[in-house]
């Protein structure tokens, strides 16, 4: 629908406009020269998804923001209405649709599945790419290594915030803060070394699997203390600092890997040596 626009010192007009009528929603939102709302195009985008007819009205300037602010009594912007009802903003929006929002102190574990999908694809294109047929085994060390890699790189986007996290239950950093800060470089470097090492044999493999079995244990004895031992309800610092990962089967599960990622490496090299 074409754009509308709220006058500053017309509140009676801006309310009237957000008198729905059947598939009709009425969403007003920020569109500024120095600032494009990025709830409102979601807003919009969901609406019309949904299959909605969108009065869209956009509030060019601070005065016009303020005068619709006032007259619908609320503090921010965007609001939608729906058949004269105001729905409120973005989350609003999702909530009234039936999507799930996260509230304050809820977990989800989207990102641990994005990540893993994510290095699962990787692992597979380099399997097409590099060996014959599909060596389920190979796959899985490719998978392991390159999960590891991509955990120690959102980690380290924000280290202060990882230190936060982890310093809650690791037993080591809780005695030694500075292993909380080496951690994320210990495992990336674990991770890239086995990437360039697996299936080779090389003695170099002394210099990287003795870290993944190191951290990986420690990480494992300290998830299983703090989660199955004291009970405490905590966040997983295993994909950076903010993460809203809950602590338990997958973080128990990532250090395992580590441990037994480096122990498999140090087998194969005895088997070959």
């Amino acid at each position: 629908m074409a754009e509308t626009q709220v006058s500053a010192d017309t509140p009676d007009t801006a309310r009237a406009k957000s008198e729905g009528d059947g598939k009709t929603a009425s969403l007003y939102r920020m569109v500024m020269p120095g600032h494009l709302c990025p709830f409102g195009l979601k807003s919009k985008s969901m609406l019309e998804r949904r299959g909605y007819d969108v009065e869209d009205t956009h509030l060019k300037t601070r005065e016009e923001v303020d005068a619709f602010l006032d007259a619908h009594g609320v503090e921010t912007t965007p609001q939608t209405f729906i058949e004269g009802e105001r729905i409120g903003g973005y989350s609003d929006l999702k909530a009234h649709f039936g999507y799930r929002v996260l509230g304050e102190g809820d977990t989800t574990y989207m990102p641990i599945v994005a990540i893993f999908g994510s290095t699962a694809l990787m692992a597979l294109a380099i399997l097409l790419n590099l060996y014959e047929g599909f060596p389920i085994l190979t796959w899985l060390k490719w998978f392991f290594a390159i999960s590891m890699v991509a955990l120690a790189i959102q980690k380290l986007q924000d280290i202060e915030g990882f230190v936060n996290g982890f310093l809650g239950y690791d037993l080591l950093a809780q005695r030694y803060v500075p292993y909380g800060y080496a951690y994320p470089f210990c495992e990336l470097w674990a991770g890239a070394g086995m990437m360039a090492l697996i299936g080779t044999g090389s003695p170099l493999i002394w210099l990287v699997a003795p870290v993944g079995i190191f951290i990986g244990t420690i990480g494992a004895v300290s998830v299983i203390k703090a989660v199955y031992v004291d009970k405490r309800e905590l966040t997983c610092a295993c994909v950076g600092g903010g993460s809203n990962v809950p602590l338990g089967a997958i973080s128990l599960s990532e250090n395992l890997i580590m441990a037994g990622m480096g122990i498999w490496m140090l087998a194969i090299w005895f088997v070959g040596l």
